[in-house]
């Protein structure tokens, strides 16, 4: 333990020892800050990235709302242009970043600027092909929810089109070979709707995830086409020893084939398993084995006992209760 973690707690309204301690603590521990760093990514930058690229995946209804079809060529380049700038700044700082992490003497900033311009390029040219994918997505958020009232509906308010959106854009940065900024992407989407998809997870066309709120899908998850899920489906890997770090980059979460339905609060499992095509999962399943195609997994039903209060125990496991509680076994 440091120092100033065994130092008596600073007085009260003494700030200049309380900023001296910070410091102190700064000094002593390496971890938890970037001090005498050049290179940092910018999550504020990172931010408006996705949302200019919102913007452009479903003008008007995000930015500018007033578009009209002539107005089309210079906003849609004028977003481009500023998203590929902010793009290739940040790209570039994330490279620097990762070099000044192994060795700060040794940065190559020419090499990580040329790198960031190049992939920065690359990547704006898969935004037709992205938006492409995400039609199917809104689609099939459309076709697999009866109380989507419109697609203009999806694509304003659920929180599961707002993940997978910047799960494709993330997953393409990924591909890329961009460190840190995809999952400063992800992670910003995880704490705007709920779902947690990592951006090395490969996601085919027509994905759905409803409700969004507590889904969790791994890194190397490999999702196929017409998949849906419900809230809190955790798509996982089996626990490893903190040894096992060799284990990154391994298959260690599920395979789940074409029109695989996957019900709330279930567990799949391991990098082994397969959930075949056309497959369905029951909710709250726990499940490490793969399952066939065209099968249904689904635990048996819960045993329950409900009673009016009037027949309820006083006490249950020595402690009192209030008598408007249901009593059940499960």
């Amino acid at each position: 333990m440091s120092k100033t973690c065994d130092d008596a707690p600073v007085p009260a309204g003494d700030l200049h020892g309380v900023v001296e301690a910070l410091i102190a603590g700064y000094r002593e521990d390496p971890r938890g800050h970037h001090i005498n760093k050049r290179f940092t990514p910018s999550r504020q930058e990172i931010t408006e990235i996705i949302d200019l690229l919102l913007q452009i995946f479903y003008p008007g209804y995000h930015g500018r709302q007033d578009l009209s079809d002539e107005d089309l060529l210079y906003h849609v380049g004028t977003l481009v242009s500023t998203l590929q700038a902010k793009v290739e700044r940040q790209i570039e700082r994330c490279l620097c970043f990762q070099d000044e992490a192994v060795d700060a003497n040794r940065i190559d900033i020419p090499k990580c600027r040329q790198r960031g311009r190049d992939v920065a390029r690359a990547f704006v040219a898969r935004l037709p092909e992205v938006r492409r994918r995400l039609l199917l997505d809104v689609q099939a958020a459309y076709d697999g929810d009866p109380a989507a009232a419109s697609m203009d509906e999806i694509i304003l308010a659920y929180p599961g089109l707002l993940a997978v959106t910047v799960h494709r854009v993330a997953h393409e940065l990924y591909l890329l070979g961009v460190p840190l900024m995809p999952r400063i992407m992800s992670e910003w989407a995880h704490t705007r709707t709920g779902a947690d998809i990592h951006p090395g997870a490969n996601i085919g066309d027509s994905f759905f995830i409803d409700h969004a709120t507590g889904v969790v899908v791994g890194e190397t998850t490999d999702i196929g086409a017409h998949v849906k899920l419900y809230q809190g489906v955790t798509l996982g890997a089996l626990s490893l020893p903190q040894h096992s770090r060799g284990a990154r980059g391994l298959k260690r979460h599920p395979t789940v084939e074409d029109d695989v339905t996957i019900y709330a609060n279930a567990t799949v499992l391991g990098g082994k398993t397969v959930l075949g095509q056309g497959s369905v999962v029951g909710g709250s399943v726990f499940l490490t084995k793969s399952v066939a195609g065209g099968q249904r997994v689904a635990i048996e039903a819960p045993r329950l006992r409900v009673a009016s209060p009037s027949q309820m125990p006083a006490v249950v496991g020595g402690s009192e209760i209030d008598a408007a509680v249901l009593d059940f076994d499960i």
